[in-house]
């Protein structure tokens, strides 16, 4: 299966759950972007690292990566392995002397430790088309000469058709909206697979 690199393009902060964040991943050479909510507390271990703060003393992520050199173990690279009911899976690949392992991890935990470790972060095809949102130069809200209401809630949202949810989309990623497009782009995956039994 074939992986594609991504990169992070920024953290946003969630607009419906409070303390949640929205990390935007990109497809490197691509338009398409991989929105991943995570709570607060790894977002800050992502904003740290990518600001390059260091703190007073070691975060748990600081300490994984410690744990990792004093054992002379590399970390070689982050998948984004697979999305099952909303929830994103990551792997982490370590290799030591003589042994190579894959670690289970939460995205967001993998994430942190590979910008400390420089270790690159990848998905597969399968997950951006089912996840991925693509960012359109110039999103259009108009559908058949009526302006559409932007505020679909994920309640109602399996009330509107294929086309006025991906007018949603278009604005929510418009407006920078990352946890309201995940939401729509979830419900235009379930409809995907029910079109594919």
């Amino acid at each position: 299966m074939s992986k594609i690199r991504l990169e992070i393009l920024g953290l946003s902060s969630g607009q419906t759950q409070s303390g949640s964040f929205a990390l935007i991943m990109s497809e490197r050479g691509g338009n398409r972007r991989l929105p991943i909510i995570i709570g607060m507390f790894e977002a800050q271990a992502i904003a740290i690292e990518i600001e390059r703060i260091t703190p007073n003393r070691p975060m748990t992520h600081d300490l994984f990566r410690s744990f990792l050199d004093s054992f002379e173990i590399r970390l070689v690279e982050v998948v984004i392995s697979d999305l099952r009911e909303g929830v994103f899976y990551a792997k982490m690949l370590c290799v030591s002397e003589d042994r190579k392992i894959e670690i289970d991890a939460r995205p967001s935990d993998a994430i942190a430790i590979a910008l400390r470790m420089n270790a690159p972060i990848y998905t597969y095809e399968s997950v951006l088309q089912e996840a991925g949102v693509i960012l359109e130069d110039e999103p259009s809200m108009e559908m058949e000469n009526e302006e559409v209401s932007y505020n679909p809630s994920p309640m109602t949202l399996k009330e509107y058709s294929d086309e006025q949810l991906y007018q949603f989309l278009n604005k929510a990623l418009e407006e920078e909206d990352y946890e309201k497009a995940a939401e729509i782009r979830d419900e235009l995956g379930k409809r995907e697979k029910k079109r594919r039994r």
